[in-house]
């Protein structure tokens, strides 16, 4: 796969990298566009079900020779770090080629989520190094040793609104612990994470550790997940694909970690930094142009603050810098596709509906030039009239923020709850028994407190209810990719009972 640039239309062609060979184009065509200018830039070939079984079966015979499994702590700690730079050095690449799949922009790619990706192989080398097993010596004439080893085949699916971020996870993960993978992207993001799998090629990663196959859902995702050959799933996405995915996976006992939807509460209490409280606010809804699950999407505010809180976070939202995401002076570029920009507006119109009020946007943003045909979406805000509306319980998505006012406590937890989501929570108090008594009782996987969006790979990362199964980070991924195993040894030869002796 070679390069592109905004100009180049329909000249690349994506296709699977197998047993870290390129296979020739022989499926289904999928168009991939620029969200910037609506325009086709690339040429998705679809993997089928005979590809996905090479790939599979590549993976296979990569973990069941035993090279890369059992291949010692320090020689893969080694290709980690060699991953890692090779990333480093391809940093401006990568975020060039996300850009043109994602429409984010190219500062927020390039100084955080390319950094990101780098810094996951970094961190699971460093992660290995530590691990350690156990013994038991507590039951008289016997040691039993508890060991971990890897799992088998993995078939990683990553999302589409940070592919290389999240899917870099996922990957170093897996084979940091001595497993193989299968990797799938979305359709609408192939072009990065293609380019992801040559460097770790490149950087000197045996062949079939990690395969790449690309295509929709109901086609590449849907053969992945049933095929026998695949030992554990990781997951990334919406919530009912990945409900679709669990089931699909129970029938042959394939344990799943699925990271899944949010709608996170955003709880500014008066006693915060409002200041801090307001920018962290836009960053948490208006970053990676709105398309996070961590996205703090809904906004409560304590009554007594609530009039200018929302004035100045309107008035800051109407001068955020819409524009082509290849620069750096952008703030907010497109959205992913011409799809999911018209569901993203039409929340304004199911807004008013309800009785919301519209503060701001809700409209496309007017664009000229090249950016005409783009997916562009105006930094939204509503008024909602009550928790239950759909602005304030759907998934949006998008730049699309929602404001709630609270009078106590004891609401402010009961409307941050009231949601079928816990991925994450933020949390804004200088008053230490707020702080006690909200991290105990809000039900996320993650709680937030005076800060936005700072993940802590060590810890781990997951939601409660209806945002998924499992979690991700340094020894939760540590459980997941590898399987427990006692070994019982006697400490002196034992006597055993004699049965079916002759009297």
């Amino acid at each position: 796969m070679n390069a592109v640039s905004p100009t180049t239309l329909a000249t690349t062609q994506v296709t699977s990298l197998i047993d870290g060979q390129v296979l020739p184009a022989s499926g289904h065509r999928l168009p991939v566009y620029y969200p910037a200018t609506g325009k086709q830039i690339a040429e998705l070939v679809e993997a089928d079900a005979a590809e996905v079984d090479l790939a599979v079966q590549a993976a296979r015979r990569a973990f069941d020779d035993g090279a890369w499994a059992r291949m010692s702590v320090e020689r893969r700690q080694e290709m980690l770090l060699a991953i890692h730079a090779r990333i480093l050095d391809h940093a401006e690449e990568l975020a060039r080629l996300e850009c043109l799949n994602l429409g984010v922009s190219m500062r927020e790619l390039r100084e955080r989520q390319i950094k990101r990706a780098a810094y996951n192989f970094r961190f699971f080398a460093e992660y290995i190094g530590q691990t350690k097993g156990d013994v038991y010596d507590q039951s008289a004439g016997y040691r039993s040793i508890v060991v971990r080893e890897p799992v088998g085949v993995a078939a990683l699916i990553a999302p589409w609104n940070a592919p290389t971020a999240l899917a870099s996870m996922k990957v170093a993960a897996a084979i940091a612990f001595g497993n193989t993978c299968v990797l799938k992207p979305s359709e609408q993001t192939p072009l990065a994470l293609r380019r992801f799998v040559e460097l770790l090629h490149e950087a000197g990663l045996p062949p079939g550790v990690v395969n790449i196959v690309n295509g929709r859902g109901p086609v590449t995702g849907e053969a992945l997940v049933k095929h026998p050959g695949v030992d554990l799933i990781s997951f990334t996405g919406g919530t009912e694909t990945g409900r679709h995915i669990m089931a699909t996976a129970a029938q042959r006992l394939k344990p799943c970690t699925l990271e899944l939807g949010g709608k996170s509460a955003n709880i500014v209490f008066a006693s915060a930094d409002l200041d801090r409280a307001l920018d962290a606010a836009l960053v948490s809804i208006y970053s990676n142009n709105g398309q996070q699950c961590l996205a703090g999407s809904r906004i409560l505010l304590e009554r007594s603050i609530a009039d200018d809180f929302i004035a100045r976070f309107v008035a800051r939202a109407r001068q955020i810098r819409i524009g082509d995401p290849m620069l750096d002076t952008t703030e907010l570029g497109p959205l992913a596709s011409a799809s999911h920009r018209d569901r993203v507006l039409s929340y304004a119109e199911i807004a008013r509906g309800e009785g919301a009020e519209v503060l701001t946007g809700g409209v496309a943003a007017p664009m000229e030039g090249d950016l005409a045909g783009g997916y562009f979406v105006e930094p939204t805000a509503v008024l909602a009239p009550t928790n239950s509306a759909r602005v304030c319980q759907d998934e949006i998505f998008g730049p699309f923020a929602a404001f709630l006012t609270f009078d106590s406590y004891e609401e402010a937890m009961r409307m941050a709850n009231d949601t079928t989501f816990g991925l994450v929570s933020y949390l804004w108090s200088d008053h230490l028994p707020t702080v006690e008594a909200a991290t105990r009782d809000l039900k996320s996987g993650v709680v937030w407190v005076n800060t936005t969006m700072t993940r802590e790979l060590r810890a781990p990362f997951g939601g409660y209810k209806d945002s998924g199964v499992g979690r991700e980070g340094g020894e939760a991924s540590e459980q997941f990719y590898t399987e427990i195993k006692t070994v019982t040894i006697p400490t002196t030869p034992i006597a055993v009972k004699k049965i079916g002796m002759k009297p």
